[in-house]
């Protein structure tokens, strides 16, 4: 399971991170600063969204 999540965790990771950059470009903060930080939160929050999908397709299996 833990290949599965890895391989998603790229795609996931990709989405949450871009999704977080365009959320604090849309609200105007468009200093390095904040780009960064929304970019760091988005690939850490993909890697146990990345978990959890995984070990659902695991279940369905």
């Amino acid at each position: 399971m833990i290949r599965l999540a890895a391989m998603l965790y790229s795609l996931i990771a990709t989405a949450v991170a871009g999704s977080a950059v365009i959320a604090v470009l849309a609200a105007g903060m468009i200093s390095s600063a904040a780009i960064i930080y929304a970019a760091a939160t988005g690939a850490v929050v993909a890697a146990p969204v990345s978990w959890l999908v995984a070990k659902r397709l695991y279940q369905d299996a």
